[in-house]
Protein backbone atom coordinates (compact mmCIF):
# COMPACT_ATOMS: atom_id res chain seq x y z
CA UNK A 1 0.00 0.00 0.00
CA UNK A 2 1.23 3.49 -0.85
CA UNK A 3 0.37 5.76 2.04
CA UNK A 4 0.73 9.58 1.93
CA UNK A 5 0.72 11.79 5.00
CA UNK A 6 -0.32 15.34 4.19
CA UNK A 7 0.68 18.08 6.59
CA UNK A 8 -0.19 21.78 6.35
CA UNK A 9 1.41 24.60 8.28
CA UNK A 10 0.87 28.35 8.21
CA UNK A 11 3.34 31.12 8.97
CA UNK A 12 2.03 33.76 11.37
CA UNK A 13 3.21 37.27 10.62
CA UNK A 14 2.16 39.29 13.68
CA UNK A 15 1.44 42.99 13.37
CA UNK A 16 0.81 43.04 9.62
CA UNK A 17 -2.86 43.37 8.76
CA UNK A 18 -2.45 42.24 5.16
CA UNK A 19 -0.54 39.18 6.24
CA UNK A 20 -3.23 38.39 8.77
CA UNK A 21 -5.83 38.51 6.03
CA UNK A 22 -3.68 36.23 3.87
CA UNK A 23 -3.31 33.76 6.73
CA UNK A 24 -7.05 33.82 7.30
CA UNK A 25 -7.68 33.05 3.63
CA UNK A 26 -5.32 30.10 3.72
CA UNK A 27 -7.01 28.62 6.75
CA UNK A 28 -10.03 27.32 4.85
CA UNK A 29 -11.36 23.82 5.76
CA UNK A 30 -9.76 22.36 2.60
CA UNK A 31 -6.34 23.23 3.92
CA UNK A 32 -6.69 22.13 7.55
CA UNK A 33 -4.30 19.66 9.14
CA UNK A 34 -5.26 15.98 8.79
CA UNK A 35 -3.76 12.89 10.39
CA UNK A 36 -5.83 10.50 8.26
CA UNK A 37 -3.78 8.23 6.03
CA UNK A 38 -5.26 7.57 2.60
CA UNK A 39 -4.97 4.00 1.37
CA UNK A 40 -4.02 3.57 -2.26
CA UNK A 41 -6.33 1.98 -4.79
CA UNK A 42 -5.08 -0.86 -6.98
CA UNK A 43 -6.11 -2.65 -10.13
CA UNK A 44 -5.70 -6.42 -9.94
CA UNK A 45 -6.19 -8.92 -12.74
CA UNK A 46 -7.61 -12.36 -11.91
CA UNK A 47 -6.96 -15.25 -14.27
CA UNK A 48 -8.98 -18.29 -13.14
CA UNK A 49 -8.60 -21.41 -15.26
CA UNK A 50 -12.09 -22.83 -14.87
CA UNK A 51 -15.18 -22.35 -12.76
CA UNK A 52 -15.74 -24.89 -10.01
CA UNK A 53 -16.31 -24.60 -6.23
CA UNK A 54 -12.69 -24.92 -5.09
CA UNK A 55 -11.27 -22.32 -7.47
CA UNK A 56 -14.23 -20.00 -6.95
CA UNK A 57 -13.64 -20.20 -3.21
CA UNK A 58 -9.92 -19.45 -3.59
CA UNK A 59 -10.67 -16.33 -5.65
CA UNK A 60 -13.29 -15.18 -3.15
CA UNK A 61 -10.89 -15.69 -0.24
CA UNK A 62 -8.20 -13.66 -2.00
CA UNK A 63 -10.58 -10.74 -2.49
CA UNK A 64 -11.77 -10.97 1.10
CA UNK A 65 -8.24 -10.38 2.36
CA UNK A 66 -8.20 -7.02 0.58
CA UNK A 67 -11.65 -6.12 1.85
CA UNK A 68 -10.67 -6.93 5.44
CA UNK A 69 -7.51 -4.83 5.06
CA UNK A 70 -9.57 -1.88 3.83
CA UNK A 71 -7.66 -1.68 0.56
CA UNK A 72 -9.62 -0.46 -2.45
CA UNK A 73 -9.26 -2.65 -5.55
CA UNK A 74 -10.66 -2.54 -9.07
CA UNK A 75 -10.92 -6.18 -10.10
CA UNK A 76 -10.47 -7.36 -13.68
CA UNK A 77 -11.85 -10.93 -13.55
CA UNK A 78 -11.16 -13.35 -16.39
CA UNK A 79 -12.01 -17.05 -16.68
CA UNK A 80 -10.46 -19.36 -19.28
CA UNK A 81 -13.34 -21.87 -18.99
CA UNK A 82 -10.83 -24.70 -19.00
CA UNK A 83 -9.26 -23.71 -22.32
CA UNK A 84 -5.47 -23.35 -22.43
CA UNK A 85 -5.44 -21.00 -25.43
CA UNK A 86 -7.90 -18.72 -23.66
CA UNK A 87 -5.63 -18.69 -20.60
CA UNK A 88 -2.77 -17.58 -22.86
CA UNK A 89 -4.88 -14.75 -24.28
CA UNK A 90 -5.85 -13.62 -20.78
CA UNK A 91 -2.22 -13.59 -19.67
CA UNK A 92 -1.12 -11.62 -22.71
CA UNK A 93 -3.88 -9.11 -22.07
CA UNK A 94 -2.74 -8.56 -18.50
CA UNK A 95 0.87 -8.24 -19.66
CA UNK A 96 0.00 -5.18 -21.73
CA UNK A 97 -2.54 -3.70 -19.30
CA UNK A 98 -2.13 -1.34 -16.36
CA UNK A 99 -2.87 -3.89 -13.62
CA UNK A 100 -0.66 -3.64 -10.52
CA UNK A 101 -0.70 -7.38 -9.77
CA UNK A 102 -2.09 -10.61 -11.22
CA UNK A 103 -3.75 -13.46 -9.34
CA UNK A 104 -3.48 -16.78 -11.22
CA UNK A 105 -5.86 -19.48 -9.98
CA UNK A 106 -4.79 -23.06 -10.81
CA UNK A 107 -1.63 -24.33 -12.47
CA UNK A 108 -2.49 -23.74 -16.17
CA UNK A 109 -3.37 -20.10 -15.53
CA UNK A 110 -0.25 -19.63 -13.41
CA UNK A 111 1.97 -21.12 -16.11
CA UNK A 112 0.60 -18.91 -18.87
CA UNK A 113 0.79 -15.82 -16.66
CA UNK A 114 4.40 -16.55 -15.71
CA UNK A 115 5.36 -16.95 -19.37
CA UNK A 116 3.68 -13.74 -20.51
CA UNK A 117 4.23 -11.36 -17.58
CA UNK A 118 7.66 -10.45 -16.31
CA UNK A 119 7.30 -6.86 -15.09
CA UNK A 120 4.35 -7.26 -12.69
CA UNK A 121 4.02 -9.44 -9.57
CA UNK A 122 2.06 -12.68 -10.00
CA UNK A 123 0.48 -14.48 -7.04
CA UNK A 124 -0.78 -17.99 -7.69
CA UNK A 125 -3.10 -20.21 -5.68
CA UNK A 126 -4.54 -23.73 -6.06
CA UNK A 127 -1.22 -24.92 -7.52
CA UNK A 128 -0.02 -28.30 -6.27
CA UNK A 129 3.68 -28.24 -7.18
CA UNK A 130 5.09 -24.87 -8.24
CA UNK A 131 8.55 -26.29 -8.88
CA UNK A 132 7.31 -29.11 -11.12
CA UNK A 133 5.10 -26.57 -12.88
CA UNK A 134 8.21 -24.45 -13.54
CA UNK A 135 6.71 -21.45 -11.77
CA UNK A 136 9.49 -21.02 -9.21
CA UNK A 137 13.12 -22.01 -8.82
CA UNK A 138 12.37 -23.43 -5.38
CA UNK A 139 9.56 -23.17 -2.87
CA UNK A 140 11.89 -21.48 -0.41
CA UNK A 141 13.27 -18.91 -2.87
CA UNK A 142 11.00 -18.47 -5.93
CA UNK A 143 13.58 -16.32 -7.73
CA UNK A 144 11.37 -14.12 -9.93
CA UNK A 145 8.13 -12.13 -9.95
CA UNK A 146 6.03 -15.21 -9.14
CA UNK A 147 5.05 -16.72 -5.78
CA UNK A 148 1.90 -17.92 -4.04
CA UNK A 149 0.25 -20.82 -2.22
CA UNK A 150 0.15 -24.56 -2.82
CA UNK A 151 -2.92 -26.76 -2.38
CA UNK A 152 -0.86 -29.92 -1.84
CA UNK A 153 -3.20 -32.38 -0.13
CA UNK A 154 -2.37 -34.66 2.84
CA UNK A 155 -2.29 -37.80 0.70
CA UNK A 156 -1.29 -40.25 3.45
CA UNK A 157 -4.11 -39.08 5.69
CA UNK A 158 -6.63 -39.09 2.85
CA UNK A 159 -5.83 -42.68 1.89
CA UNK A 160 -6.02 -43.72 5.54
CA UNK A 161 -9.45 -42.06 5.65
CA UNK A 162 -10.45 -44.00 2.52
CA UNK A 163 -9.55 -47.25 4.26
CA UNK A 164 -11.55 -46.23 7.33
CA UNK A 165 -14.63 -45.38 5.27
CA UNK A 166 -14.24 -48.38 2.93
CA UNK A 167 -12.92 -51.20 5.14
CA UNK A 168 -11.06 -53.87 3.22
CA UNK A 169 -10.44 -51.64 0.20
CA UNK A 170 -7.55 -52.92 -1.92
CA UNK A 171 -7.91 -51.19 -5.28
CA UNK A 172 -8.34 -47.43 -5.77
CA UNK A 173 -9.25 -45.82 -9.09
CA UNK A 174 -8.24 -42.34 -10.24
CA UNK A 175 -9.47 -40.43 -13.29
CA UNK A 176 -7.44 -37.37 -14.25
CA UNK A 177 -6.64 -35.03 -17.13
CA UNK A 178 -3.51 -36.09 -19.00
CA UNK A 179 -2.60 -32.49 -19.81
CA UNK A 180 -2.48 -31.18 -16.23
CA UNK A 181 0.96 -31.20 -14.57
CA UNK A 182 -0.83 -30.56 -11.29
CA UNK A 183 -2.74 -33.84 -11.63
CA UNK A 184 0.22 -36.01 -12.60
CA UNK A 185 2.09 -34.80 -9.52
CA UNK A 186 -0.85 -35.86 -7.35
CA UNK A 187 -1.28 -39.25 -8.99
CA UNK A 188 2.42 -40.00 -8.48
CA UNK A 189 2.20 -38.93 -4.83
CA UNK A 190 -0.95 -40.98 -4.18
CA UNK A 191 0.59 -44.04 -5.84
CA UNK A 192 3.67 -43.71 -3.65
CA UNK A 193 1.59 -43.29 -0.50
CA UNK A 194 -0.69 -46.21 -1.41
CA UNK A 195 2.07 -48.85 -1.45
CA UNK A 196 2.77 -49.00 2.30
CA UNK A 197 -0.99 -49.10 2.96
CA UNK A 198 -1.45 -52.15 0.76
CA UNK A 199 -3.46 -50.27 -1.85
CA UNK A 200 -3.21 -50.70 -5.61
CA UNK A 201 -3.87 -47.61 -7.75
CA UNK A 202 -5.59 -47.93 -11.14
CA UNK A 203 -5.65 -44.83 -13.37
CA UNK A 204 -7.43 -43.62 -16.50
CA UNK A 205 -6.76 -40.32 -18.23
CA UNK A 206 -9.10 -37.95 -20.06
CA UNK A 207 -8.48 -35.16 -22.53
CA UNK A 208 -11.95 -33.57 -22.42
CA UNK A 209 -14.78 -33.46 -19.88
CA UNK A 210 -16.83 -35.64 -22.25
CA UNK A 211 -14.41 -38.52 -21.55
CA UNK A 212 -14.99 -38.60 -17.78
CA UNK A 213 -17.91 -41.04 -17.64
CA UNK A 214 -16.27 -43.55 -19.99
CA UNK A 215 -12.95 -43.33 -18.13
CA UNK A 216 -14.72 -43.96 -14.82
CA UNK A 217 -16.41 -47.03 -16.29
CA UNK A 218 -13.04 -48.20 -17.60
CA UNK A 219 -11.54 -48.26 -14.09
CA UNK A 220 -13.22 -51.63 -13.75
CA UNK A 221 -13.57 -53.43 -10.44
CA UNK A 222 -12.16 -50.87 -8.00
CA UNK A 223 -13.18 -50.59 -4.34
CA UNK A 224 -13.13 -46.79 -4.22
CA UNK A 225 -12.38 -43.79 -6.43
CA UNK A 226 -10.08 -40.96 -5.36
CA UNK A 227 -10.57 -37.60 -7.06
CA UNK A 228 -7.50 -35.32 -6.98
CA UNK A 229 -7.70 -31.54 -7.42
CA UNK A 230 -7.87 -32.00 -11.18
CA UNK A 231 -9.55 -28.97 -12.74
CA UNK A 232 -11.22 -30.83 -15.59
CA UNK A 233 -12.52 -33.74 -13.51
CA UNK A 234 -13.69 -31.58 -10.61
CA UNK A 235 -15.54 -29.29 -13.03
CA UNK A 236 -17.21 -32.37 -14.52
CA UNK A 237 -17.59 -34.30 -11.27
CA UNK A 238 -21.28 -35.05 -11.88
CA UNK A 239 -20.35 -37.48 -14.68
CA UNK A 240 -17.95 -39.41 -12.44
CA UNK A 241 -20.36 -39.46 -9.51
CA UNK A 242 -23.20 -40.81 -11.63
CA UNK A 243 -21.13 -43.81 -12.70
CA UNK A 244 -19.89 -44.35 -9.15
CA UNK A 245 -23.43 -44.32 -7.77
CA UNK A 246 -24.64 -46.76 -10.43
CA UNK A 247 -21.78 -49.13 -9.58
CA UNK A 248 -21.90 -48.46 -5.81
CA UNK A 249 -18.28 -47.32 -5.68
CA UNK A 250 -17.53 -44.79 -2.91
CA UNK A 251 -15.84 -41.57 -4.06
CA UNK A 252 -13.26 -39.83 -1.85
CA UNK A 253 -12.36 -36.25 -2.74
CA UNK A 254 -9.15 -34.31 -2.27
CA UNK A 255 -11.09 -31.16 -1.33
CA UNK A 256 -14.47 -29.92 -0.13
CA UNK A 257 -15.80 -28.75 -3.49
CA UNK A 258 -15.69 -32.32 -4.78
CA UNK A 259 -17.69 -33.49 -1.77
CA UNK A 260 -20.27 -30.77 -2.42
CA UNK A 261 -20.41 -32.13 -5.98
CA UNK A 262 -21.26 -35.66 -4.84
CA UNK A 263 -18.17 -37.35 -3.37
CA UNK A 264 -18.61 -38.95 0.05
CA UNK A 265 -15.89 -37.38 2.17
CA UNK A 266 -12.57 -35.57 2.33
CA UNK A 267 -9.96 -34.48 4.79
CA UNK A 268 -8.89 -31.52 2.78
CA UNK A 269 -8.06 -27.91 2.23
CA UNK A 270 -10.39 -24.99 2.83
CA UNK A 271 -9.88 -23.11 -0.44
CA UNK A 272 -11.42 -19.92 0.88
CA UNK A 273 -8.77 -19.82 3.60
CA UNK A 274 -6.05 -20.73 1.09
CA UNK A 275 -7.12 -17.85 -1.15
CA UNK A 276 -7.19 -15.51 1.86
CA UNK A 277 -3.65 -16.58 2.74
CA UNK A 278 -2.62 -15.72 -0.83
CA UNK A 279 -4.30 -12.34 -0.51
CA UNK A 280 -2.27 -11.61 2.61
CA UNK A 281 0.88 -12.38 0.62
CA UNK A 282 -0.28 -10.08 -2.18
CA UNK A 283 -0.81 -7.22 0.27
CA UNK A 284 2.78 -7.60 1.43
CA UNK A 285 3.98 -7.49 -2.19
CA UNK A 286 2.05 -4.29 -2.84
CA UNK A 287 3.66 -2.84 0.29
CA UNK A 288 7.08 -3.53 -1.22
CA UNK A 289 7.94 -7.17 -0.47
CA UNK A 290 9.84 -8.98 -3.25
CA UNK A 291 8.08 -12.09 -4.65
CA UNK A 292 11.49 -13.51 -5.56
CA UNK A 293 12.29 -13.98 -1.88
CA UNK A 294 8.80 -14.83 -0.58
CA UNK A 295 8.56 -18.57 0.03
CA UNK A 296 5.64 -20.49 -1.45
CA UNK A 297 3.19 -21.14 1.38
CA UNK A 298 1.02 -24.20 2.03
CA UNK A 299 -2.37 -24.60 3.64
CA UNK A 300 -2.22 -24.21 7.40
CA UNK A 301 -5.15 -26.46 8.28
CA UNK A 302 -7.29 -29.34 7.01
CA UNK A 303 -10.84 -30.36 7.87
CA UNK A 304 -13.29 -33.23 7.40
CA UNK A 305 -16.19 -32.56 5.04
CA UNK A 306 -18.92 -35.18 4.61
CA UNK A 307 -21.81 -35.57 2.17
CA UNK A 308 -24.21 -37.89 4.00
CA UNK A 309 -26.64 -38.07 1.08
CA UNK A 310 -23.84 -39.20 -1.23
CA UNK A 311 -22.75 -41.78 1.35
CA UNK A 312 -26.25 -43.28 1.37
CA UNK A 313 -26.40 -43.37 -2.43
CA UNK A 314 -23.04 -45.17 -2.59
CA UNK A 315 -23.78 -47.55 0.28
CA UNK A 316 -21.22 -46.11 2.70
CA UNK A 317 -21.48 -45.74 6.47
CA UNK A 318 -19.43 -42.85 7.87
CA UNK A 319 -17.90 -43.63 11.30
CA UNK A 320 -19.63 -41.65 14.06
CA UNK A 321 -16.28 -40.34 15.33
CA UNK A 322 -15.71 -38.62 11.97
CA UNK A 323 -19.29 -37.40 11.64
CA UNK A 324 -19.03 -35.71 15.01
CA UNK A 325 -16.25 -33.40 13.87
CA UNK A 326 -17.04 -33.02 10.16
CA UNK A 327 -18.68 -30.22 8.24
CA UNK A 328 -21.73 -31.61 6.49
CA UNK A 329 -22.69 -30.66 2.92
CA UNK A 330 -25.01 -32.01 0.28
Amino acid sequence: MRLTSLRRSGIALAGLAAAALTLSACSSPAATDSSDEAKASYKIGVSQFVQHPALDAATAGFKQAFEDAGVAVTWDDKNANGDQSTAVTIAQGFASSDVDLVLAVATPSAQTAAQAITDKPILFTAVTDAVEGQLVESNEAPGSNVTGTSDLAPFDEQLALLQEVVPGAKKVGIVYASGEVNSQVQVDAVTEAAGPLGLEVVTKTVTTANDIAAATEALGDVDAIYVPTDNMVVAGIASLVQVAEDKQIPVIGAEAGTVEGGAVITLGIDYTKLGYQTGEMALKVLEGADPATMAVEVSKEFAYVVNEDAAKRMGVTIPEEILGKAEKVG
